[in-house]
């Protein structure tokens, strides 16, 4: 029987407007009501997914960080947080900046959360837009939450830092993905978030044992439960190990095309046609109640 649900938020859990549906939403919340857990396990950074957590006031901790980050959005306790070495930071970096990309490095795991940065590029209009979402998301809050710094080599020792990104456009990006791989091997795992219809990739840097199925793994064991017990929705590369590690996995109909055809994992309809509401139909409300 399902016990925990894992939702990846863009392009699953929320809309092609960035909105959890009326039907999602009573998908999840008569999925608790069968007891449940329900949690997010999102790329985005805590402070990013935060505030879909609160508002769906879900009862687990949010999965974040792609899995390196384990924390509850009401009360910011940390469940679990892997962290990226000093050393093995300012190595990434470097690499980065050697091929031309702009690092974003989320720091300081026990709050909030912050994003620091020390340049950004003319012609990277998507770092440019999510700078501006980001700031725009956090109102008030905008200016802790994302922060200019004169350089990100002088001041990572000062910070605890969770990980790391680079984007820009897909060809660019997938050179970037290659060089990272082949720099920096097994001292870290890299991610990329690829959306070819917007010529967009987000790469992150995270600790060589964090991803979003190491997440999952790990709040599942927090509870007693096997993988039989979990199951996960996704539609993009980051999902991957997620949707390997669970009994019932799910990827959305607007998923990248390789996953799609993975004979293993079930589909469900695109996120605009409200995919997470008809799969736990599907799948957890239509399970007898032992």
């Amino acid at each position: 029987m399902i016990k925990l649900l894992a939702l990846d938020l863009d392009g699953t859990l929320l809309n092609s407007k960035g909105v959890v549906s009326d039907a999602n939403r009573a998908a999840i919340r008569a999925a608790e009501n069968r007891g449940v857990l329900v949690t997010i396990a999102t790329g985005r950074r805590f402070r990013d997914g935060r505030p879909v957590g609160i508002d769906l006031e879900l009862n687990a901790p949010l999965i974040t960080h792609n899995g390196a980050l384990i924390k509850y959005a009401d009360s910011l306790e940390t469940v679990a947080v892997s962290l990226l070495p000093s050393e093995t930071a300012l190595e990434v970096i470097r690499v980065g900046k050697e091929f031309g990309g702009d690092a974003l490095v989320s720091a300081d795991p026990h709050g909030k959360g912050s994003l620091l940065y020390d340049r950004v590029a003319d012609d990277n209009i998507p770092f440019q837009r999510y700078i501006r979402w980001s700031e725009m998301l956090h109102g008030n809050e905008a200016y802790e939450a994302v922060r200019h710094v004169d350089s990100l080599e002088s001041i990572l020792a000062d910070h605890e830092v969770i990980h790391i990104s680079f984007s820009g456009t897909c060809v660019p990006m997938d050179e970037m993905i290659e060089v990272l791989k082949t720099e920096l091997g097994d001292t870290v795992t890299v991610l990329p978030t690829i959306y070819p219809r917007r010529d967009f990739t987000l790469i992150d840097i995270l600790p060589s044992d964090a991803s979003k199925g190491k997440g999952v793994e790990k709040l599942a064991l927090m509870n007693g439960l096997k993988p039989e017990n979990v199951m996960t929705m996704g539609d993009n590369f980051n999902d991957l190990e997620m949707l390997e590690f669970a009994g019932t996995p799910v990827v959305m109909g607007n998923a990248d095309p390789s996953l799609l055809e993975r004979g293993e994992f079930y589909t469900t309809v695109i996120n605009d046609e409200n995919g997470v509401a008809a799969a736990i139909e599907q799948f957890i409300l239509s399970e007898e109640i032992l």
